[in-house]
């Protein structure tokens, strides 16, 4: 989690994401949407990305997604796909709505909509810290 924080700190906005698997961190991405032009650009798609440019897509299957922030339902459909087995984020949908715009669609209500998909998800890993982000 710590390495998403630091990828969300220089990102367009103070989303960032890591894919770890067997212990390795295999991709980075931060919001990049601005920068890009790009509103698809959040840091889970930047993550997926970078992974995809670097290793077969099929070895995403299994792997976990930290992310600085609850993932919206662009990026959460998008971890269903690709076939991740665990979610660990920072800050809930419910605390990022406080402080910004979001889509009140949490992760596991979607997971719970995708029968062909397992993924187990865990939130509030360092939450103050991914919060402090989106004072700045």
């Amino acid at each position: 989690m710590r390495l998403a924080l630091a990828e969300a700190a220089q990102g367009d906005f103070p989303f960032g994401a890591v894919i770890v698997k067997n212990g390795q961190a295999l991709a980075l991405g931060r919001n990049s949407g601005k920068r890009l032009n790009d509103p698809t650009a959040h840091g889970e798609m930047m993550a997926i990305r970078a992974f995809i440019a670097a290793h077969p897509a099929e070895e995403m299957k299994g792997a976990t997604i930290y992310t600085t922030g609850e993932s919206c339902p662009m990026c959460m459909g998008a971890i269903l796909w690709c076939g991740f087995g665990r979610v660990v984020y920072g800050a809930s949908i419910e605390e990022l709505s406080k402080v910004i715009g979001q889509i009140m669609i949490d992760d596991k209500t979607i997971a719970a909509a995708a029968p062909f998909a397992t993924v187990e998800i865990t939130g509030g890993v360092l939450a103050k810290e991914a919060l402090a982000l989106f004072s700045r």
